[in-house]
């Protein structure tokens, strides 16, 4: 790289920094200092930026006290009144895992990412086996490493129902792929056979955004890894 592309690089991080600084002054300029505490809050929330953030704090000012009381209560609770289940990972209600309490179909276990997209699947009435839960997709640059996934777990599960079928059932993305194909290489050692979902979920897709006839589609035609 020559001095002057350098040079014009190192300008333009300055200015975004520079940017960046005065934003951030103006807001603090702007703004109370529990108001601004309430907009970092809000902008961890998936989706939402700052103007967005900026918006539901206004709306929150405008709430009646007892409903700020009430939802400010719920949240305090809501790790407390569902649970994930010891079982399988899927939320529970009053100690309860829907999945886990009705009959179902062992001789298939699903392995998802997320207690939300057992949910979804469920939507699309083609699947009644059991469900399992991962805490984290591989992702070695973020810390989330093999051990995290708890095969041991996943195996005991398989032994105790004697378990026919692993369906894979992950996000279309890099993390979601790693994982299933590190699934895949510990689960086959058991013998048993392990599917992925299949056609109708594009590259780069959530479960969570996919409606029910594609996801429906997908189960029907998983594919064996």
């Amino acid at each position: 790289m020559t001095n002057k592309n350098y040079s014009l690089q190192r300008r333009k991080v300055l200015a975004k920094r520079r940017k960046f600084s005065y934003t951030a002054l103006t807001m603090s300029l702007k703004y109370p200092k529990d108001l601004l505490a309430l907009i970092g809050y809000l902008k961890k929330l998936p989706g939402v930026g700052s103007r967005t953030a900026e918006r539901f704090a206004f709306e929150f000012l405008k709430w009646e006290k007892r409903d700020l009381g009430a939802l400010g209560a719920m949240l305090t609770e809501i790790l407390d009144k569902v649970p994930p289940c010891q079982e399988c990972g899927c939320l529970t209600q009053n100690g309860l895992c829907h999945f886990c309490q009705e009959g179902r179909d062992t001789a298939t276990l699903c392995i998802l990412s997320s207690a939300r997209d057992a949910y979804a699947i469920e939507e699309t009435r083609t699947y009644r086996g059991l469900y399992h839960i991962v805490e984290h997709l591989l992702s070695p640059l973020d810390g989330r490493h093999a051990n995290q996934l708890r095969i041991d777990k996943i195996e005991k599960r398989i032994a105790k129902h004697q378990i026919k079928e692993v369906i894979i059932a992950f996000d279309s993305t890099l993390e979601g792929d790693t994982t299933a194909l590190y699934l895949k290489n510990e689960l086959t050692k058991l013998s048993l056979q392990v599917s992925r979902l299949g056609v109708g979920l594009p590259m780069g897709s959530s479960l969570e955004y996919i409606d029910g006839g594609t996801l429906a589609r997908a189960l029907t035609g998983r594919q064996t890894l």
